[in-house]
This record gives structure tokens, sequence and C-alpha cells, in this order.
């Protein structure tokens, strides 16, 4: 047990770094190259926060793995929403602009019905794969055209998003050795993390699901809560809400659709009859909050705190 666990904290600790890495690599190879502030905040941090989350799903994938696969993604969600928010509302209240809740946040609730209804059959195969993906491609697509061409108040969340991303390489030999290094540390710290996970599941007599869907999914997620957490103490709330809504729709489009195109996915019976339904739930819960009133206060943070720590009593006690 001391083994995978350690083996588990060890993937969780590269897995940050290589993430830290690999966005400030990317960062700083943007702006060498002039690309926008804007397409480096919406793409580039924007996914680059979820890259744990798509290198150990895909690992996972491979490993023929897909209750963690799966969980990774679908606990990440809900991670994203009634813990990092949480958490990021409680030191400071979360505003929001409203084009970019009608948009990010609609899409990041449609992707979660996709998901459920593509997921109907007990799997996700090939071809839901390359809906998630093509729906992830046109979400890009229109994000990137009505921000930059109507300057809506949306894009400058997005260009935040890039300035919250400080101590970049300024060389190109050290942008290289950040993508290269973070890209490998990313995949060792899967390879243990994966490992640990298993081992730590059947020592604790629970299932791999459950494993996957809370603490490798947290885990996962320490590079969003960096960065929601450091816009928070920042009093920048627009990039914590715009960081966790962006990284959720990557997550369920962009990394399930990877994951089920090099391997069709099996969703494991709790997670059809719970899991994608408590997803489902946290984030209408997250869009009534923000509609009323554009802002997540102090005591709505408090309430998505407690949601999680019921989810994480119920996950290991009652539905595992």
């Amino acid at each position: 047990m001391l083994l995978y666990g350690l083996s588990l904290f060890a993937g969780i600790v590269l897995l940050t770094l290589g993430g830290e890495g690999l966005i400030r690599g990317a960062v700083a190879g943007a702006k060498r190259l002039g690309v926008s502030p804007l397409f480096t905040g919406l793409v580039i941090v924007g996914f680059g926060t979820s890259s744990p989350e798509l290198v150990v799903s895909i690992q996972a994938a491979i490993n023929q793995q897909p209750d963690i696969a799966i969980g990774n993604v679908v606990g990440s969600n809900i991670g994203n929403i009634l813990l990092i928010l949480g958490l990021c509302a409680l030191i400071c209240p979360l505003t929001v602009q409203p084009q970019a809740l009608k948009r990010d946040g609609m899409v990041m609730l449609l992707a979660a019905v996709l998901f459920i209804l593509l997921a109907l059959n007990g799997s996700l195969a090939r071809l839901d794969a390359l809906l998630l993906l093509l729906g992830l491609t046109v979400y890009l697509g229109w994000a990137y055209w009505s921000e930059s061409r109507h300057n809506a108040p949306a894009a400058a969340v997005h260009t935040a998003e890039a300035e919250e991303v400080t101590q970049l390489p300024m060389s190109t030999l050290m942008i290289v050795v950040a993508l290269v290094g973070g890209l490998a540390l990313l995949i060792g710290g899967s390879q243990l993390l994966l490992y640990g996970a298993v081992g730590v599941a059947q020592a604790m007599g629970v299932s791999e699901a459950v494993i996957g869907l809370t603490i490798v999914a947290v885990g996962t997620s320490l590079p969003e809560l960096a960065v929601s957490i450091i816009a928070a103490l920042r009093r920048h709330a627009d990039v914590a809400v715009g960081n966790i809504l962006g990284s959720n729709i990557f997550n369920i489009m962009g990394i399930l659709g990877v994951s089920a195109f090099l391997q069709p996915l099996a969703l494991v019976e709790r997670m059809a009859s719970f899991d994608q339904w408590v997803m489902l739930g946290a984030s209408a819960i997250l869009m009534v909050f923000l509609y009323t009133g554009l802002r997540l206060s102090r005591g709505e943070g408090a309430l998505l705190l407690l949601g999680y720590a019921a989810y994480l009593t119920a996950s290991f006690t009652i539905i595992s």
C-alpha cells in the first residue's frame, strides 16, 4: 500500500510540474512567434491546464483502463466546479462577463448533455469520438472568430488568461527544454499515477472508477486549481471562471474525443447511473448561480464545497 501511495503522489507531482513546464514553454513560444494573446489564452492556456488529464486518459485508454480514462474526465469536471470554483469564490466572489457566460457556459452544459447522449449505449465508440472532436473544432472556431471580429468583452478574459502565466523561459533553448521536459514529466507522471491508482484501488477494496473519479481527477486538475486560485487572489475573477468553463469543455470534447478515438471506451455502470448525472447537475447549478447576478458569491461557493464533500462521501461509502 505504501509503495502504491508513494507512486500515486509522485505521479501527481510530476504531472503538475510537467503541466506547468508545458504551459510556460508554450506561452513563451507563442509570444516569440507573434501569436495573439487572445489565441494564447483561449487555446494554449485554456487547454494547457488540461494536459495532465489528457495524458492520463490517453494512457489509461491505451492500457485498457476505461474506468480511469472516463472517470478522470468526469471527476475532473465535477471537481473543477464544486471544488475549485467553490474555493475561489470563498477567496473572492467571482463575476463573469454575460457574453462569455452565454457562450462558454452553455457550451459546457451542452457538452455534458452530448456526452450522456453518446454514452447511452454504454460506451464511446470512434464515431462518437469524432463527433466530440468536431464539436470542439466548431466551438474553437466560433469563439475565436466572434472575439477577434467583434472585440467582445470575453476576449479580454482569454487575453488575461495568458497574462496570468508568468516566469516564462526567455531563450529559444529554454523554451524547447520547457516543452520537451514538460511533456516527458507528463508521460512519466501518468505512468506512475496509473500504477499507484490501480494499486491503491485494490488495496482499499474499491473500484478503479472510484479512484479515477476522485484521487486521479483531483491530481490531474491541479494546474486548473493553481491558475484559478492565483486569478482569484489577484481579484481576476473572470479569469478563474473562464479557465474552468474552457477546461470542462476541452475535457469532454477534446480529451474524451482523443481517448475514445484511440481506444473505444466502455462506461461502467456507476458512472452511467450516478457520476455523469452529478457532472450535469453541477454544471446546471453553476449556470444558475452565475446567471443570478452574474457572480458566484461566497455563500454559493460554500454550497459548492459542501456538494463536493457530499459527493466524495457518497463515492467511497454508498456508491462505490
